[in-house]
């Protein structure tokens, strides 16, 4: 593989790594390899062999990369930003195919919902009514990394991860706005990958 093509691959591997019970020991059992093995595999250490791609997405449970670089069509689940403040709830079950979708491509396989921005908080990377897609099985906080969290109450935002500053979860805005008071336990809901201006 191309080190685009293989970082590519380990990238859906890392993220799938976030789902619940998906761990890389779990991954090495499944695979009949040593731990080990893993671990040198998402560093870029070890080669991902062709024959183990099928049965790490059996693993995971979501589909591999495609081989043209993901210019498949799909179409994402258009949600409130009330139903994302509920997917912070482990108890609540949001049944994603009662929404409207948009379609869109070039998003790599995995679990995607897309939010109407609202507000400037945002505006450096996303203005006002564009739209973000939100990689559900992505959770890994990155420094600078874009997420949509919820806190205690269910009430979910759209942030960018500054983890040395005081309130670690900012805004990216031309105005000065401050970070959201947010109450109690925050909890990631998912990563956001891409922000385009619907049209």
């Amino acid at each position: 593989m191309k080190n685009s093509e293989t970082e590519r691959y380990l990238e859906w591997i890392r993220a799938g790594l976030t789902q619940p019970g998906k761990t890389q020991i779990g991954l090495a059992r499944h695979l009949n390899i040593a731990h080990p093995q893993i671990t040198q595999l998402l560093k870029g250490r070890r080669r991902l062999k062709v024959d183990e791609v099928p049965r790490i997405a059996d693993y995971l449970g979501i589909a591999a990369p495609t081989d043209d670089g993901g210019d498949e069509i799909i179409r994402v689940p258009l949600v409130s930003w009330v139903s994302a403040g509920e997917m912070a709830d482990q108890a609540a079950v949001v049944d994603l195919d009662d929404y409207p979708t948009v379609t869109v491509s070039r998003l790599h396989p995995s679990r995607w919902i897309a939010l109407r921005v609202d507000g400037p908080s945002m505006n450096k990377i996303s203005p006002p009514d564009s739209l973000i897609f939100v990689d559900l099985n992505d959770k890994r906080l990155v420094s600078n990394g874009c997420y949509v969290i919820a806190d205690e109450t269910g009430a979910a935002t759209y942030k960018r991860y500054r983890p040395n500053d005081d309130r670690p979860f900012q805004p990216a805005s031309y105005e000065d706005i401050p970070a959201p008071h947010l109450e109690g336990a925050i909890t990631v809901i998912g990563r956001v990958r891409r922000s385009i201006i619907d049209m």
